[in-house]
């Protein structure tokens, strides 16, 4: 068991961002967070990765209660700090070097490794994501797609053992999409990967189960395909939704559980002989 919450809830002032969740994690899987805008997966994740506490209930890595107390003991944070890594879901939030070489750097550096030992582990992650043509770029400089791989690289290059991922195809383009999902794909089996999104087009690729949050609460959990093929949970919790659409004369409405559809365009009319 990697993770386990026990009644927690947190609050934002006077607003209850969570409540009452109680869920474990076990090691080496790959769960996908769903929930509609709003329904506290991101919060969930800044709780996973210790940058927030419970405001009621406890949260535990490995048995041991995730507290401000915890973290004061280098021993324990500096551990965890290496088994835990988070990706936002705006790379922006974390991408602060002057250089992509540099960013990636950061976090060995941190952590004392020897400078054989950061040079190879960054070159590493260079081959890995494809971008060691970008080495001596500015992160600030660089594509959408392309600072989400920097993001993961530079999570990545301490080996983790958990992964947390927050919406990690929002806002990219199709190839970039891609790549992650293929990256995901081939995380079975080798980490832990915790991934928020309300697309539920890639949630059998990214996840082999799933946890739904609604309005702060845990509402169901369950393997990707109980969870895909419950309609009306998926309706209830705002994951599912209709399109209307006209075929001639006719409008009908169906449900899609995907963000993006296209239809082929109609056949050209044909002048009257």
């Amino acid at each position: 068991m990697i993770f386990q919450t026990r009644s927690l809830s947190f609050r934002y002032a006077e607003v209850e961002a969570l409540s009452d969740i109680s869920l474990v994690i076990q090691q080496g899987q790959r769960v996908a967070l769903l929930g509609a805008n709003g329904s506290g997966k991101s919060t969930l994740l800044r709780l996973l990765n210790g940058l927030c506490f419970p405001t009621t209930g406890s949260i535990l890595f490995q048995g041991r209660e995730l507290t401000e107390v915890a973290f004061s003991e280098e021993d324990f944070a500096s551990r965890f700090r290496r088994s835990v890594a988070l990706v936002f879901q705006n790379p922006d939030v974390q991408l602060f070097n002057p250089t992509v070489y540099d960013e990636i750097a950061f976090a060995p550096l941190q952590m004392r490794m020897s400078k054989p030992a950061i040079q190879a582990a960054v070159a590493a992650m260079l081959g890995r994501f494809g971008i060691a043509h970008l080495k001596d770029r500015a992160p600030h400089r660089l594509s959408g797609g392309e600072k989400k791989r920097v993001a993961l690289a530079s999570a990545l290059v301490i080996d983790p053992e958990v992964l947390i991922l927050d919406e990690p195809t929002a806002s990219l383009d199709p190839e970039s999409q891609s790549g992650i999902i293929d990256f995901l794909i081939d995380c079975h089996g080798k980490k832990t990967v915790i991934s928020s999104t309300h697309n539920l087009e890639i949630v059998e690729d990214i996840a082999d189960y799933c946890l739904v949050l609604h309005h702060g609460r845990l509402v169901a959990q369950g393997p990707p395909a109980a969870i895909l093929s419950d309609e009306s949970l998926l309706r209830e919790t705002h994951l599912l939704h209709s399109h209307r659409h006209h075929h001639g004369s006719i409008l009908h409405a169906h449900p899609h559980i995907h963000q993006h559809h296209t239809h082929p365009a109609p056949p050209p009319k044909t002048a009257p002989s």
